[in-house]
C-alpha cells in the first residue's frame, strides 16, 4: 500500500488545493488517477509529476473549486479507480471462464 503525505507549502492556499506525495508510486498510478479525476466537474486542475527517476515517488496535484476539499477529490478518485479495477477483473475472469467452457 502506498504511503501518502502532503507537500509542505499548500496550507495557505486553502483546503481546495493540495499536492499529495505518493511513496513507491509513479506513472502507472499517476496517469490513470489523473485521467479519472480530471473528468470531475468540480476540479480546476489535476496533474502529477515524478520528480526524478531515482526517487521512487510521485507528486499529485489537485486544485478544486472553492468549498471542495482536495483530499475528498483524491479519495473519490481512488474509490472510482478501485471500481474500474474490480470491473476489469470481473470481466477478465468471466472471459476466461467462458473460454474454458467452449
Amino acid at each position: 500500500m502506498p504511503v501518502l503525505a502532503e507537500l509542505a507549502g499548500d496550507e495557505n492556499l486553502g483546503e481546495n488545493s493540495r499536492t499529495f506525495v505518493f511513496e513507491d508510486e509513479g506513472h502507472t498510478l499517476g496517469n490513470v488517477l489523473k485521467s479519472i479525476i480530471c473528468k470531475y466537474p468540480e476540479v480546476n486542475f489535476c496533474g502529477y509529476t515524478v520528480p526524478h527517476p531515482a526517487e521512487n515517488k510521485m507528486h499529485f496535484r489537485i486544485q478544486a473549486k472553492k468549498n471542495v476539499r482536495a483530499i475528498d477529490i483524491l479519495r473519490r478518485g481512488l474509490e472510482d479507480l478501485e471500481k474500474v479495477c474490480d470491473h476489469t477483473i470481473e470481466t477478465f475472469e468471466t472471459a476466461i471462464s467462458n473460454h474454458h467452457q467452449d
